[in-house]
């Protein structure tokens, strides 16, 4: 029996483009994600601002932003042209997988979207609008990507699909180097000036890589809790790194430090980091317990002073331990298997429901 080919559109987040180094989570996981559709002979479009680079095509909504606070403006612009490729070209797709944040809170609650549209939740619950769930089109399904996050989603009836990674990219080394690591966007829920305290009181170096995103709350943090700690404390800055450089990083790391000040919905950083075989400390915040294995791939703590003293016990961690743990938990082949069925079933269920 042949299996039907798929024809997905995914929407990406609209400020910057996307592709393989692409700094945030969710533009990540829809990289990951659409990669393996593709491969498995799948058509599969990303509607993404100029400039992305996506293994199938690319529906352009526009330039990048190129000044600060440009993402309601940019929002606006991206949402009304994907829906309006959606209404010129009825039949093009089965579905759409909204990984942008706000696609589906563009859509009519009464009209909806001419195709289903499956929305991946990768914030916060509070990080959301509080009515944003109360009126929403009958052909929108929601997803989370943890367990500890669709806890906080009961009451919308969500799906559950955990994020996975290519574990092609990573490759486990035991032998590491003196610094600490911390990766990824640069604001100040994600407690990078705690990585610098932590990495200070510890007596280690402190490598700081990842990307300022164009908002001027992140840009002033980092002007004023960063970087005057920049090389004059021994303390790193690596800007923007590619993905062979990340992996470099996160091999040579003595650990990953993920002293979130949010619920994390879940971390492909702590994913990225146990799959080159380097232990991860992280805040009990949200997912971070679901995804690290408090002592056996790095360790949850409560604290700075947990977190300093974690420091000293990293070298307890085993290497092939940390990469076997991801394997059989985080690939990108089992959440593909899963978001595979999740849009057949999902499919098949919106042209039943037109054809009855």
């Amino acid at each position: 029996m042949i299996t039907p080919r798929l024809k997905i559109l995914y929407v990406a987040y609209p400020l910057l483009p996307v592709s393989e180094e692409s700094c945030g989570g969710a533009e990540q996981v829809l990289v990951t994600v659409e990669q393996e559709m593709k491969r498995r002979g799948h058509q599969t479009t990303v509607a993404a601002c100029h400039g992305s680079r996506v293994a199938g095509k690319v529906l352009p909504t526009g330039d990048p932003a190129t000044a600060p606070d440009q993402f309601a403006k940019r929002s606006a612009e991206h949402n009304r042209r994907v829906l309006a490729y959606l209404q010129d070209h009825p039949g093009e797709f089965d579905l759409v997988h909204d990984q942008s944040g706000t696609f589906w809170q563009s859509l009519d609650p009464n009209e909806g979207s001419p195709v289903p549209v499956l929305v991946t939740l990768h914030l916060p619950r509070s990080f959301y609008p509080e009515d944003a769930f109360r009126r929403t089109p009958d052909n929108v399904t929601f997803n989370c990507v943890s367990e500890a996050q669709a806890s906080t989603f009961s009451d919308v009836g969500t799906v559950y699909v955990s994020n996975g990674i290519n574990l092609g990219k990573y490759r486990c080394v035991a032998r590491k180097g003196d610094y600490l690591l911390w990766l990824g966007r640069i604001c100040e829920e994600k407690g990078a000036h705690l990585a610098i305290e932590v990495a200070q009181r510890a007596g280690r170096p402190l490598v700081l890589a990842g990307q300022v995103y164009p908002f001027s709350y992140h840009q002033q943090y980092f002007r004023e809790k960063i970087w005057p700690h920049v090389e004059g404390e021994r303390v790193t800055w690596a800007e923007s790194p590619n993905v062979q450089e990340k992996v470099e990083l996160f091999q040579g790391a003595q650990a990953v430090l993920i002293p979130s000040l949010v619920d994390e919905t879940s971390s492909l950083v702590a994913m990225e980091a146990m799959a080159c075989g380097t232990p991860v400390i992280a805040f009990r915040r949200g997912a971070l317990p679901e995804v690290i294995a408090d002592g056996r791939t790095g360790f949850i703590v409560d604290s700075v002073e947990e977190m300093v003293r974690a420091v000293e016990q990293v070298g307890r961690i085993d290497a092939q331990m940390c990469r076997e743990y991801v394997e059989g938990s985080y690939s990108a082949a089992r959440m593909a298997d899963d978001y595979e069925r999740l849009y057949r079933r999902i499919a098949t269920k919106f042209n039943r429901a037109l054809a009855s």
